[in-house]
């Protein structure tokens, strides 16, 4: 299909810079295949599910992995920011540079904490590879464990560009960016339909009887960007490393041969277990997956997608036409906008129904 069909207009002041407090006090709108659309609460949740239905959370914990420091080169130094995407091993990672044009092989960096002058002790490495126009392999000085602990110390949150280009990360970002059940690290972007739940709605949703489940997928910095192919068959996906334990696609399968839904929160969540689906049942899985869902697609895992409001043109916002079907979700998105909900990392949510859902209720 063509990129330009998954356009629509966005006024910049429909995006969220900060996310509602508490988290489960944002705006929830229900998608049904039937004309009705409902404005309700993410609070209000377990109402719109079953006993027996069986949520899917990605646990996969972000790293603040955003780092700013300097270039050196013969004595010359500028300032530079990278973003680590991919960790290649003990000590070096793919980051996306800016500006990429400050920086070729043998350059010396030194990362600190931000506003920080003195960079004594700072978290030094080498570019040791340019991979394309804005991304390189950086080696660091330090590996392993104490690496983790440097980038931890000195890194801030990655928030996407439509935040970080209108604001800077705050302290507050550590907590907001981060799901209340991370468990694993790796993510460079996070699961943010995840980021609505909390504690309260969590014992809400075990009073409805509604099961929960923990899957991982550490999500890469691709995956909220925009197509630039003219075609969707032209865009070619990264991949993402995932697991689904056999415990937990044991429990599903059951939880869905009972009568129970599979509810993903959130489009990793979903994307992993169709990646795991084999025959109508998932499968335990360990591995990467590059799935690319458009339009056409049958879905095999999931029941029902609570995800937040996408970008244009982005691999995310096709998921969604493909689950709902596209003139349902852009009636969906021109009703959002219309009604002021909040878009993207830090908005609102809706839970959708697919197209020919006959268990939506």
């Amino acid at each position: 299909m063509q990129t330009k069909h998954f356009d629509f207009e966005l006024p910049e002041s429909k995006i969220a810079l900060h996310p509602v407090c508490p988290r489960d006090a944002a705006r929830l709108l229900v998608v049904r295949p039937t004309p009705r659309i409902e404005d309700r609460i993410v609070s209000e949740l377990p109402e719109l599910l079953r006993a027996g239905d069986a949520l899917v959370f990605n646990d996969t914990r972000v790293i603040p992995s955003a780092l700013k420091g300097e270039r050196t080169r013969d004595a010359l130094k500028a300032k530079i920011a990278v973003t680590l995407i991919e960790r290649i091993d003990e000590k070096r990672w793919r980051v996306l540079a800016r500006p990429a044009k400050r920086l070729k092989e043998g350059d010396r960096l030194s990362f600190r904490v931000s506003g920080k002058s003195n960079v004594a002790g700072a978290l030094q490495a080498t570019v040791a590879a340019k991979c394309d126009e804005s991304t390189f392999e950086l080696a660091f000085d330090l590996a392993g464990n104490d690496l983790d602990l440097a980038i931890a110390a000195i890194g801030q949150m990655p928030l996407p560009p439509y935040i970080s280009g209108r604001r800077h990360a705050e302290d507050i970002d550590r907590t907001d960016y981060q799901t209340i059940y991370a468990a694993h690290d790796g993510a460079v972007a996070a699961p943010t339909a995840g980021l609505h739940f909390t504690k309260r709605l969590m014992a809400a949703l075990d009073a409805r009887g509604v099961s929960r489940h923990f899957v991982t997928l550490h999500v890469g910095a691709g995956t909220f960007l925009p197509v630039k192919a003219d075609d969707t068959s032209g865009h070619k996906m990264h991949a993402e490393w995932g697991e689904v334990t056999r415990e937990t696609a044991e429990a599903l399968n059951a939880a869905r041969a009972g009568g129970g839904r599979i509810v993903a929160v959130g489009t990793t969540s979903l994307r992993l277990l169709e990646s795991a689906t084999r025959h109508n049942e998932i499968q335990p899985f360990q591995g990467t997956t590059n799935i690319f869902i458009t339009p056409g697609y049958r879905f095999c895992a999931v029941d029902v997608l609570m995800t937040n409001f996408h970008l244009p043109r982005s691999t995310l916002f096709m998921l969604v036409a493909a689950f709902c079907g596209l003139d349902k979700i852009k009636t969906v998105y021109a009703h959002a906008i219309s009604t002021g909900y909040r878009f993207y990392s830090y908005g609102d949510a809706c839970l959708l129904f697919p197209a020919q859902s006959k268990n939506e209720d």
